[in-house]
């Protein structure tokens, strides 16, 4: 293990950087975690999100469509700019890490072709910030036949054990759960993705407390066909792309001539409907639901989730809602770092668990 990123010999303290598909901006989470007796406990010490420009958005969005050359500079040029985040981050709050974890950002998710891409540059984060990073986290486990994917249940395990499932309200939902000692875990379905996609058409970023979905109608005809999707066919473990999820669906919704208000009721109810099966489907006596991600904010959806009263979901505090992946990013480069298992074949389906991340030493 790497001497430098001990503070104690049970202490360590990282900082977190997430970016996700919902592209919000960039989460940071400087975290400290101690590890007694082999039970984990952390603390985050300080956290924020600093929302992407428009300029950054368009340039992500796109990434996608660059030439090889051209992706390799957007590569180095965000990596550099999550590396002045951090510096800028640190500095401004006064603290100390002995570790920057950073998921970057995702351009390219196909598992089936062998590939997860992350737009950000280890070496450009490692040489501005001046810190020690880990990124890169899920070419291993793709490369051993896994979907690269998910990569939270391992800190839902170790560091939210209290909890049956614990649901992330991202981009695209997904939860994580304990089957007889075996952790498994998948994306159910679309969420933030699609709703903020029908948001943006009505000149807003996201729908605040669900307000418009909340003045909708569903359509019963949309919520079939959308229940009908083959990704729901398939057996876990799974994961959804965001070109997949606009190319199957964006086209489907688009079709209805209903309004955005409806729609966005639709997929709410799409979404609240296919996670309280998922549940039920692996567990039936009331289990203990952690809702977290950025759909955890919107009221009108965590009510309807409410309503099944086989259930009992739970919604923590702010701060873990909005930085609870941070803070897992920051656990498995810690991980990493210290040579364990940081990823789960159960859930990934993979041929072995493995140790993932690249890892990058900054300057002394």
């Amino acid at each position: 293990m790497n001497q430098n990123i001990i503070m104690s010999p049970k202490h360590y303290q990282v900082l977190g950087l997430m970016s996700g598909t919902s592209m919000d901006g960039v989460d940071l989470a400087v975290c400290h975690f101690t590890e007694e007796s082999s039970k984990w406990s952390f603390q985050i010490i300080i956290s924020k999100c600093v929302s992407y420009s428009n300029t950054w958005k368009e340039r992500l969005r796109n990434a996608d469509q660059l030439s090889g050359k051209d992706l390799l500079l957007l590569d180095h040029e965000y990596g550099c700019f999550l590396g002045n985040l951090s510096k800028n981050f640190l500095e401004e709050n006064k603290q100390e890490v002995q570790l920057i974890a950073s998921h970057g950002h995702t351009i390219f998710h196909a598992p089936d072709k062998g590939i997860s891409y992350q737009l950000g540059s280890g070496a450009a984060i490692a040489s501005t910030a001046r810190k020690d990073v880990v990124c890169n986290f899920r070419e291993l486990d793709v490369c051993l036949g896994g979907q690269g994917a998910p990569l939270v249940p391992i800190g839902d395990a170790l560091l939210f054990s209290d909890f049956d499932f614990c649901v992330n309200l991202g981009g695209i939902a997904n939860m994580s759960f304990s089957d007889q000692g075996i952790r498994k875990a998948y994306d159910i379905c679309p969420c933030n993705l699609l709703l903020n996609h029908y948001a943006e058409i009505s000149g807003f970023s996201y729908d605040k407390d669900g307000l418009m979905a909340k003045q909708g109608v569903v359509s019963d005809e949309l919520l079939n066909q959308l229940a009908s999707w083959n990704y729901y066919q398939q057996n876990g473990p799974k994961s959804l792309d965001k070109a997949e999820v606009y190319n199957a669906l964006l086209p489907l919704i688009n079709a209805f001539p209903i309004s955005v208000e409806d729609k966005l009721a639709t997929i709410t109810s799409h979404i609240v409907n296919k996670i309280c099966s998922e549940i039920l489907l692996h567990h039936s006596q009331n289990p203990k639901v952690l809702l977290s991600g950025g759909g955890a904010h919107n009221n009108f959806m965590v009510e309807a989730l409410k309503k099944n009263t086989a259930i009992l979901f739970f919604v923590p505090s702010a701060q873990i809602i909005d930085f609870k992946e941070a803070l897992i990013f920051g656990f498995l480069g810690l991980l990493r770092a210290a040579n364990k298992i940081n990823t789960l074949a159960s859930v990934t389906g993979a041929t072995s668990n493995s140790i993932g991340g690249a890892y990058y030493l900054g300057p002394k």
